[in-house]
């Protein structure tokens, strides 16, 4: 009985991907950017909005894969997922699903009404991504990366950050980045295996993801590079040198492109943060100069 339940219970905990919610953090860099992370409230008010957002993607991971789980069937490690394979019901996932949404929305509510429409916007969107939207290449990519940005609006409107117009655009490209690398990913499959992963992976090859990963890669650095010598962020930060970090973010974004191309495997953005060692590096170094000059100078 106990291990049937233990079972059930990591089905579940599969099934909302809780190793996703890395992608949540991006909530915090609005006030990470504008000085207010050494603001307890504006923590606590953080963190609950990640709690949020986190309960609502996980009920999206969910209706995905009930919507996907005919074709995962077919498939030789997506069949192993707890609503394919059976572990959960279609039933219980759409319970889960509503449950989730409704307690997301709420916590959502409970910080901010402004919040909560872009919540639901982000699961309009998502639920569109899901249905339609993820079969039309290039469209599919840029649903990804309009989803970053929407986690940092809803960062900045619970800490009351002003947003940059820079900040938005890098977030952006670098998503789109990201989002680019697993299609790579998605096209080795192909190639080795003859295996589609998803119906839309025949409009792409490798010369266009390589191609557009070097530019929204670069592009993103470029940002970057002119957000930090831009005056008015000199004058936010109390400092000239905030072109100094713009080392560890170009070192972040070779480096993965390094996994990519040369050790062809950067097509999960999470597992890469949660175990590659070189990459982790860069974004402790990149956090802890950034920190020295926004806290210590």
């Amino acid at each position: 009985m106990a291990s049937l339940l233990h079972s059930k219970l990591s089905a579940y905990i599969t099934l909302m991907r809780p190793k996703q919610y890395i992608k949540n953090f991006f909530i915090f860099l609005p006030p990470f950017f504008t000085f207010k992370l050494d603001d307890p409230n504006v923590i606590y008010l953080c963190v609950t909005a990640f709690i949020g957002f986190s309960l609502c993607a996980s009920a999206i991971y969910a209706f995905n894969d009930i919507y996907d789980a005919p074709e995962d069937r077919l498939h030789k490690k997506k069949r192993a997922r707890p609503i394919a394979s059976g572990k959960i019901s279609n039933k219980a996932a759409y319970i889960l699903a509503a449950a989730l949404t409704c307690g997301g929305g709420l916590i959502m509510a409970y910080l901010s009404i402004e919040a909560l429409a872009v919540l639901a916007l982000y699961i309009v969107i998502n639920v569109a991504y899901t249905i339609k939207l993820k079969h039309i290449a290039v469209i599919d990519i840029i649903i990804i990366a309009i989803g970053f940005v929407l986690r940092l609006q809803i960062g900045a409107i619970v800490s009351d950050a002003a947003l940059t117009h820079w900040i938005i655009v890098m977030t952006f490209l670098l998503a789109l980045f990201l989002a680019l690398a697993k299609r790579r990913e998605e096209l080795l499959i192909l190639n080795r295996a003859g295996v589609k992963t998803r119906k839309n992976i025949d409009e792409y090859n490798l010369q266009f993801t390589d191609s557009a990963m070097t530019l929204s890669g670069g592009a993103a650095i470029l940002a970057y590079i002119l957000w930090s010598i831009s005056p008015i962020t000199a004058e936010r930060i109390g400092s000239e040198n905030v072109y100094m970090t713009a080392i560890f973010v170009i070192y972040g974004v070779l480096r993965y492109m390094q996994l990519s191309f040369v050790k062809e495997n950067g097509g999960d953005p999470s597992r890469l943060l949660l175990s590659d060692r070189p990459l982790q590096l860069s974004i402790v170094c990149w956090v802890i100069s950034f920190a020295c000059l926004l806290y210590l100078t």
